[in-house]
This record gives structure tokens, C-alpha cells and sequence, in this order.
């Protein structure tokens, strides 16, 4: 069986979710082929309170910075949780990233 992401129940594991303002983008290509597919925002959570959330969203989905003000409440549309593991000499790390198509004003 592969394994190749998980959905969460949004409510209990992100709580209220408020935009943050922060993100950054993710390019693939090079030179004149160079462009954008991603961008990764922060979000602020009242569940998770020890870190904010880096939800990742598809570039197709708009830049978020001209319709959404810091701390608008939103919602994640088919939000789901990646696990991406690595390895640094003989220990073996997991980072968890959280993609979603798109998040929303509420």
C-alpha cells in the first residue's frame, strides 16, 4: 500500500486558522523557462499554538497578499498532510507538509 498523503479533520487538528501574510514561492525551470508553481503561506492556529501552519497551494490558486489581510479568518479547501522523509547521516527524519488547492476568506 503506498501512502501517499492523509486528510485531517480541519477543525481538531488546525482549529480557527487566521492568515498570517508571510509566504513564500517554489520555481521550477531555469533561465527564460524559470516559473512559479507554488506558494507556501503562513497561517496562524489556535490549536496549534507552538508553531504556525505552512500550507502549500497550487499557483493556479491566485496570490493571497491582494485579496487577504493579516489575521482574516480562512478555510482550507481539501486540505491533506504529506509526510517527506530525509536523512541526515545515520538518522532518519520526517517533515510533514501540509498541501491544500486553496484557502478562503470566512
Amino acid at each position: 500500500m503506498d501512502l501517499k498523503y492523509v486528510i485531517p479533520e480541519v477543525r481538531e487538528t488546525f482549529g480557527q486558522l487566521t492568515f498570517a501574510g508571510n509566504f513564500s514561492e517554489t520555481r521550477e525551470g531555469s533561465g527564460a523557462n524559470r516559473k512559479v508553481v507554488s506558494r507556501t503561506y503562513d497561517l496562524y492556529s489556535n490549536v496549534q499554538r507552538a508553531d504556525n501552519i505552512q500550507v502549500t497551494i497550487p499557483v493556479a490558486a491566485g496570490e493571497k497578499n491582494d485579496t487577504l489581510e493579516p489575521f482574516d479568518r480562512v478555510q482550507l479547501i481539501n486540505p491533506r498532510i504529506a509526510a517527506v522523509g530525509y536523512r541526515i547521516g545515520e538518522a532518519a527524519f520526517v517533515n510533514y507538509t501540509c498541501l491544500a488547492d486553496d484557502f478562503v476568506k470566512i
